[in-house]
C-alpha cells in the first residue's frame, strides 16, 4: 500500500491533470484536497478532451472511487454541471465512484459578489483572482460562520446561516462598493434544490479513505494550484487562498502526515503564471510568444492568457524543500521544440545579492532580476519518443540539469498532451 500525493512546483497550470490521470491505474482512490472551481485540469484522452474544475480527473477510469475532500470549496452550481457535462461525455457518475465530504464548505452568491466587488474596487491594483468567490468563501470558513455540504442538506440551518449571512454581506456590498443587495429567499430556495441532488454523494471522507488504507488500497491525493500560490508560502499577496502544498492533503481530506509516502512535484518545463504578481523568469519576447502559443497557454477555468518565461528553478528548489518531493513529473517538454538557446533561472540578482530562495519581501521579490544558465535547444519532434535515451542529447541534458538542480529525481516525463505522450521513468506507487 502507498499514499501518493501529485502537487503542482510553481504557480498553477502545471499539467496536474494528465499526471493524475497517469497515476490513477495505480490508486483505488483519487482525492481532491484544496481549492475551489477556481483550478482546471485539460485532459485529451485518445484525441478527445475533457476539462475538470471540481471532479479529481481520475473519474476517466473505470473502478476508481474520486473523492472531493474537505478543504475544497464547492460551488455546487458547478460541480452539478460538470457533473452533467461528463456524464454527456459517456461518463457514469454516481455515489459509487464520487463523494463529496460533509465538512466541504459551499461557495454562495455573496462570496462571488463580495469577490468581484473588491477586484473592482482595487482597480490597478487587483490581485487576479477569477471572481469565483473562493476567497471570501474561506474567509467566512475562519471566521466559523460558513455553510458546509452537511448544512446544505438541512433546510433548517441552511436557512439560518444564508438569513445570517446575507443580513452581513449586503451591508458590506451597499454601504462599502455601493453594490445592489441580495434576497435572500431566492438563494434559500435554490441551495435547498442543491442540497437535493447533491445528497446522495455526501459522506464522511475521512472515514473512506481510512477504510481504503486499512484495505491496503493505494491513494493518490490531487492538489490544485501549485506551491508559489500557497497561502503561507507563496507570493503573497498574489496567492491563492488556501495550501495547495503537499501538507494541505492531510489537512484537506483528513489523515495523519504519517500516511503519506510519495510526493510527486510537477513541473512544466518553463514556466507560467495567470495573474498579477511578481514574475522574475518572465520572457517579454519571442520566446515567451513561443511557449505560449506552442504550449496553448489559456487558463482551462477563465480562458486567460497566461504569462510565459524560462523554468525558475529558484522556485523549483523552494517547492522541493517546502514538499518534501520524492520525484518529479516533467510536462509540456515538446513546447521547447524549437527553441535556441534554452535558458534556465538558477538564481536571482538582488540589488547585486545572488539569492537561491525567494525572498518574503514582496519589494525584494519585484526588484530581483534572473540569472541565466543556458543550454543547447533541439529541432527534432519528441512527441512520439517513449524512452528517455531516444530523446535528443540537447533534451536529456536539460532534463539532467532540472533533476541536479532541484536535488529531486526525475520520474515522468510528458512529451505532448495525450495520455499516450509519456515517457515512465519510474512509478512513485512502486518507490
Amino acid at each position: 500500500m502507498a499514499n501518493v500525493v501529485v502537487v503542482g512546483t510553481q504557480w498553477g497550470d502545471e499539467g496536474k491533470g494528465k499526471i493524475v490521470d497517469l497515476l490513477t491505474e495505480h490508486a483505488a482512490v483519487v482525492v481532491r484536497y484544496q481549492g475551489g472551481n477556481n483550478a482546471g485540469h485539460t485532459l485529451v484522452v485518445k484525441g478527445q478532451k475533457f476539462i475538470f474544475h471540481l471532479i479529481p480527473s481520475g473519474i476517466l477510469h473505470a473502478g476508481k472511487i474520486c473523492l472531493i475532500g474537505n478543504g475544497v470549496v464547492i460551488d455546487p452550481e458547478v460541480l452539478l454541471q460538470e457533473i452533467t457535462k461528463l456524464q454527456a461525455q459517456g461518463i457514469e457518475i454516481g455515489p459509487h465512484n464520487l463523494l463529496i465530504s460533509e465538512k466541504a464548505h459551499i461557495i454562495m452568491p455573496y462570496h462571488q459578489r463580495l469577490d468581484l466587488a473588491r477586484e473592482r474596487a482595487k482597480g490597478d491594483g487587483k490581485i487576479g483572482t477569477t471572481g469565483r468567490g473562493i476567497g471570501p468563501c474561506y474567509e467566512d470558513k475562519a471566521a466559523r460562520c460558513g455553510v458546509r455540504t452537511v448544512d446544505l442538506i438541512d433546510p433548517a440551518v441552511l436557512e439560518a446561516k444564508i438569513e445570517h449571512n446575507v443580513k452581513e454581506k449586503n451591508f458590506i456590498l451597499q454601504k462599502f462598493f455601493d453594490e445592489e443587495p441580495l434576497a435572500v429567499g431566492p438563494i434559500v430556495e435554490r441551495y435547498r434544490q442543491y442540497g437535493e441532488a447533491l445528497k446522495p454523494l455526501v459522506t464522511n471522507v475521512s472515514l473512506v479513505l481510512d477504510e481504503t488504507m486499512r484495505q491496503g488500497k493505494n491513494i493518490l491525493f490531487e492538489g490544485a494550484q501549485g506551491t508559489h500560490l500557497d497561502i503561507d508560502h507563496g507570493t503573497y499577496p498574489f496567492v491563492t487562498s488556501s495550501n495547495p502544498v503537499a501538507g494541505g492533503a492531510c489537512t484537506g481530506t483528513g489523515i495523519g502526515p504519517n500516511r503519506l509516502q510519495g510526493i510527486v512535484g510537477i513541473v512544466k518545463a518553463y514556466t507560467t503564471r495567470v495573474g498579477g504578481g511578481p514574475f522574475v523568469s518572465e520572457a517579454l519576447d519571442a520566446d515567451g510568444e513561443h511557449m505560449q502559443e506552442k504550449g496553448v497557454e489559456f487558463g482551462a477555468t477563465t480562458g486567460r492568457r497566461r504569462r510565459t518565461g524560462w523554468l525558475d528553478t529558484v522556485v523549483l528548489r523552494d517547492s522541493a524543500r517546502l514538499n518534501g518531493l520524492t520525484g518529479l513529473a516533467i510536462t509540456k517538454l515538446d513546447v521547447l521544440t524549437g527553441l535556441n538557446p534554452l535558458k534556465i533561472c538558477v538564481a536571482y540578482d538582488c540589488g547585486g545579492q545572488r539569492l537561491t530562495v525567494p525572498p518574503a519581501s514582496l519589494a525584494a521579490l519585484e526588484k530581483c532580476t534572473p540569472i541565466y544558465e543556458e543550454f543547447p535547444g533541439w529541432q527534432e519532434d519528441i512527441t512520439q519518443v517513449r524512452h528517455l535515451a531516444d530523446l535528443p542529447m540537447a533534451a536529456q541534458n536539460y532534463l539532467k540539469k532540472i533533476a541536479e538542480i532541484s536535488g529531486v529525481p526525475i520520474q515522468i516525463v510528458s512529451v505532448g498532451p495525450d495520455r499516450e505522450e509519456t515517457i515512465v521513468l519510474g512509478n512513485p506507487f512502486a518507490a
